[in-house]
């Protein structure tokens, strides 16, 4: 059993005002699917027009560093193909995601106040 979570934020780049809620439902879909090929569990996911939040309940096996890359990487594809004329009107160039991320460790915060917090964030109108 292993209780590793982490908070992660991912702000999309120039924090260029790219997401919709339909695009923010399919962000939460492709990164649950990244998270199960990697044995982990997005338990909340929520977001803005420039960035998002995720929990992420991961094993101990896995590098942190390799499942965002993942997360962004893949999320990253998917939308800019599936939302080509959207993401081409707001003019990110070629890359997606900021290159930096945010991401802490909730080991020490009660797990409740974290979802609480990201299910705050505001999805845009």
């Amino acid at each position: 059993m292993h209780h590793l979570h982490a908070h992660l934020v991912f702000v999309t780049k120039y924090r260029r005002e790219v997401f919709n809620d339909d695009m923010l439902t399919r962000c939460e879909e492709i990164m649950r699917d990244v998270c199960q090929s990697f044995e982990a569990e997005l338990r909340e996911f929520n977001g803005e027009g420039d960035h998002v939040h995720l929990l992420v309940h991961y094993p101990p096996k896995i590098a942190l560093s390799k499942l965002v890359n993942s997360l962004k990487g893949v999320s990253s594809r998917y939308l800019r193909a599936e939302y080509t004329g959207r993401i081409n009107r707001i003019s990110t160039g070629s890359v997606f995601w900021s290159p930096s991320y945010f991401a802490g460790s909730c080991g020490g915060a009660p797990l409740s106040i974290v979802k609480d917090y990201i299910e705050s964030q505001q999805r845009p109108a």
